[in-house]
């Protein structure tokens, strides 16, 4: 068996198959780009299915990646299984419409067993395959894969409901009876069952139905190849690794972990160990998802990150690590990947700092979920229960990260079990709800083939100007047809000219409207959207006034205004990327962008709010570029020429060979297809209107440029005027000195209103004071007090407490909707087991509220302020049936 590193299998596996006509396609963001229907990249076809679906036609129908992909579905049996982890890299190779069954099966076995490739014994594979599919079956033994190891399995067909849909073959790897823990008659001993012995290697998808909304399974005109291979568990065989944790992708990993921990090592304890996977493979997944610009939320991706960074934590506390250690990490992580994915390192510092603000800040969270969990197990006992109920143990794990086996173990310390049933019906609740959440809509689609059969080409020639004279139609599409005259007035079609000066949409700018002419001059469409055709041509959407023919000629004119107001936001959206860049750091990233004609607005990856100071500084720093009259300047080049000319890739896989490099003077330079001015004073002046969060670390600033702006601090200028009317302040300029004026005497007649209330709330709190009753052997005082908020409460306890008025206090506040009631105890009582805690929440449900707090002092807030006097009374029961001992 070859030894091989991680770096030296992929680049095999990507080098056999360019060898094999492929084009190698960079591993794309974990973050999907245009497909809502997944929150990660979650397999390396994921990224792909622009080509499949047939919108977009690939430069070359063969390609293979090796795609860094995030799946958390089954995150609980992260440690405890030898191939389970929320990171994984899937090496593929895909065939669109191009090579089927007959070329991947012989390549997929040359691949395997050749000398020069991976060098695996043939006898040591088993293939499976969908028993209907005996073409697939003849292939691998044509291929040399005896007939003893060749397996029928009805399961292997890959279907996801409507669309792309066929049979599979799955490769199996028979690791030798040392790794075989079942009995020799066990049903799951085959190639294909649950056990360690034959390891699944690789997933052949033959692509050739099309399963329809009737259910039937129609032949696609297009066959397809799309394979996966997981490079960690290919990775554990070439290193005789007995899990993909003790490869060189996690093992020096876990060896910093150890060196970090309380004298804990890997291979010593089982239950450690789970602990250092756990570790090991979360802090992959966290660097990776922060490197490519997720960051940590209480929603969507961010959520993912948050928890688990939260589970690391924890099991960091179970190898003896109690202060923020995930951050030293980050490096490791950096220098196992760095030849496949440098950018981790070069963000090293960046990552760290996120990660290690997050860990602080969870460590004092995990303190608190510490000490719900001693309130659960405290209840429990006092209930005399013999067990911590499923949704409290799941509420520990969903909320502070404490998997079940942590909860269990505190509980037994203290005489208890954990309904363990009930955890799980929790989880699959979660799980379930997270599946309905999913969508599988637009997951994968048919290929539209009537705009693939187009293949004429067609011109864009806006760059250079906005009306072409003589436009032929090489294609018009009416009813999914192809026609060679379009429908009458009032219709919609789709036409494609040989050439055009209407933008299709990409990239945030929109497309282009305008007008279409007869060589007469006679207006016969309306262009009202432009998009592009899976072969690269501009798909004109247009509203006919007269029928358009393929054998005229038609003049073509973009709407000037519109277009002009799109230029001048696009290249504002440049000058806006360099600015935040070089106010706020290099790691912002543009997460999406729009452009209009009236406005722009430009996504950012960003970990808090810009503040106002930061955001004044990114528009003086964009209208001083305007106000400099910067040349505006394009240049078609490579993309390694690009780079080296520092320009700002943003969406890598929309990049050809040749690029657009657009210079604004020597402030921003950025790969881009879109239109720009050719100067930055034709721009005249930048405003940001609104600045805010849109999602997990993504920021979202919203703009104006022109006259729109112009207009903008106009109207600004006027509300001022009124402002100033309002406040009756002498001229514009002391609008702000008459409004604190204004402000400083609100805040004097509030603290005189305060100060009375005080003096009738002292009145009323004194009456109440002096008349204690006595409950059951015990002194209560109890009221409630209008108007008075939960910091009032508190000081009224104070005073009781240096009194030492009575043995109980129980105070009930009421402003408005809102209600709150504090318990306080005194010393003697609680020594005598009498705790403030256990009185609230007896009392709280009658404001439709609870708490909790100290045994000597403790409060609830509630939305029922009607309830008070029956929380008064529930007091008063509570007292007259607790036990006196």
């Amino acid at each position: 068996m070859k030894q091989l590193s991680s770096g030296e299998l992929r680049q095999m596996f990507l080098d056999f198959f360019h060898e094999k006509g492929h084009q190698i396609v960079p591993s794309a963001s974990l973050i999907p780009r245009d497909d809502p229907t997944l929150l990660w990249i979650n397999s390396g076809v994921a990224t792909m299915k622009k080509y499949f679906d047939g919108s977009v036609v690939p430069e070359n129908p063969r390609m293979t990646s090796s795609q860094k992909s995030i799946r958390t579905n089954d995150i609980e049996n992260v440690g405890k299984t030898a191939r389970h982890q929320t990171l994984f890299e899937m090496l593929g190779n895909f065939s669109v419409g191009d090579y089927f069954k007959a070329e991947a099966i012989p390549w997929a076995y040359e691949l395997l067993t050749s000398e020069r490739w991976f060098g695996w014994d043939p006898k040591r594979l088993f293939v499976t395959y969908y028993p209907k599919d005996q073409e697939t079956k003849a292939l691998w033994e044509k291929t040399g894969v005896s007939a003893d190891h060749l397996i029928p399995i009805k399961d292997n067909f890959w279907d996801i409901g409507q669309g792309p849909s066929g049979p599979d073959s799955e490769i199996f790897y028979d690791r030798g009876p040392a790794y075989d823990q079942l009995d020799p008659d066990d049903p799951e001993n085959y190639p294909g069952g649950e056990n360690e012995r034959y390891l699944e290697v690789w997933n052949i998808v033959f692509s050739q139905f099309n399963h329809t909304a009737d259910d039937h399974y129609e032949p696609l005109p297009r066959k397809n190849i799309d394979t996966g291979m997981g490079l960690e568990r290919v990775l554990s065989i070439f290193q005789d690794a007995p899990t993909n944790f003790e490869t060189d992708l996690f093992m020096p990993i876990i060896k910093k972990t150890a060196a970090l921990s309380d004298q804990r090592f890997y291979g010593k304890n089982q239950q450690d160990d789970v602990a250092f996977k756990v570790i090991a493979d979360h802090i992959r997944t966290i660097t990776f998802a922060i490197s490519d610009g997720a960051l940590p939320a209480n929603e969507g991706r961010g959520y993912v990150i948050r928890r688990l960074l939260r589970r690391a934590t924890v099991n960091g506390r179970q190898l003896g690590i109690k202060s923020a250690f995930l951050y030293q990490l980050v490096p490791v992580v950096g220098q196992i990947m760095q030849q496949h994915y440098p950018d981790v390192l070069r963000q090293s510092e960046y990552i760290q700092g996120l990660i290690r603000s997050e860990e602080e800040r969870f460590n004092a969270t995990l303190t608190d979920g510490l000490n719900l969990l001693d309130q659960v197990i405290n209840a429990a006992k006092s209930q005399n229960h013999t067990e911590i109920s499923g949704d409290q143990a799941f509420k520990l794990y969903d909320t502070y990260g404490f998997p079940l086996e942590l909860t269990t173990e505190y509980a037994s310390d203290h005489g208890l079990q954990v309904d363990a049933a009930g955890f799980n019906a929790e989880m699959e609740q979660q799980r379930t709800r997270a599946r309905k959440a999913r969508s599988d809509q637009g997951s994968m689609k048919v290929q539209r083939d009537l705009l693939l059969e187009i293949k004429q080409p067609s011109e864009y020639v806006g760059y250079q100007q906005l009306t072409v004279k003589a436009a032929k139609p090489v294609a018009i599409i009416a009813d999914e047809a192809i026609v060679s005259q379009s429908t009458g007035a009032g219709t919609t079609c789709e036409v494609v000219f040989d050439q055009t000066p209407f933008y299709a949409e990409m990239g945030g700018q929109v497309a282009d409207i305008g007008k279409i002419y007869t060589q007469a001059g006679t207006e016969v469409a309306e262009v009202v959207d432009v998009q592009h055709a899976p072969n690269g041509q501009n798909l004109h959407t247009v509203r006919i006034k007269e029928p358009l023919q393929t054998d005229q000629t038609y003049r073509l004119e973009v709407d000037r205004a519109y277009h002009r107001g799109v230029e001048r936001n696009h290249t504002a959206t440049h000058l806006l990327d360099q600015a935040l860049r070089t106010v706020l750091g290099n790691h912002t990233q543009q997460a999406g962008s729009l452009v209009k004609p009236e406005y722009l607005r430009f996504d950012f990856t960003h970990a808090k709010a810009v503040t106002q100071r930061e955001l004044a500084q990114v528009e003086r720093l964009v209208n001083q570029q305007i106000f400099a009259s910067l040349p505006v300047e394009t240049v078609v080049t490579s993309q390694a020429e690009g780079r080296k000319m520092g320009a700002i890739a943003l969406f890598d896989d929309k990049y050809g060979d040749q690029v657009r490099v657009v210079k604004a003077g020597d402030f921003s330079v950025e790969f881009c297809g879109g239109d720009h001015v050719q100067n930055t004073s034709q721009i005249g002046l930048f405003k940001i209107t609104n600045e805010t969060g849109i999602g997990a670390g993504i920021r979202r600033i919203e703009a104006l440029t022109s006259q729109p702006a112009f207009e903008y601090l106009n109207e600004q200028d006027r509300q001022l005027h009124k402002v100033a009317a309002a406040v009756k302040a002498p001229v514009v300029g002391q609008t702000f000195d008459r409004v604190s004026e204004l402000q400083q005497q609100i805040k004097s007649l509030e603290s005189k209103q305060e100060s009375l209330e005080a003096q009738l709330a002292q009145q009323a709190v004194h009456q109440l004071f002096s008349q204690p009753e006595t409950i059951n052997g015990r002194t209560l005082i109890a009221g409630s007090l209008a108007d008075t908020n939960m910091n009032q409460l508190r000081v009224l306890a104070d005073q009781w407490r240096d009194q030492h008025l009575s043995d109980v206090l129980v105070l009930g506040a009421t402003t408005g909707d809102k209600a709150n009631l504090l318990v306080a105890v005194a010393a003697n009582q609680v020594q005598a087991g009498l705790k403030a805690g256990d009185l609230i929440r007896a009392i709280a449900p009658q404001i439709d509220g609870g708490g909790g707090g100290r045994p000597n002092l403790a409060q609830a807030g509630g939305k029922n302020p009607a309830g008070m006097p029956q929380a008064l009374a529930a007091a008063r029961q509570w007292l007259t049936e607790v036990s006196t001992d």
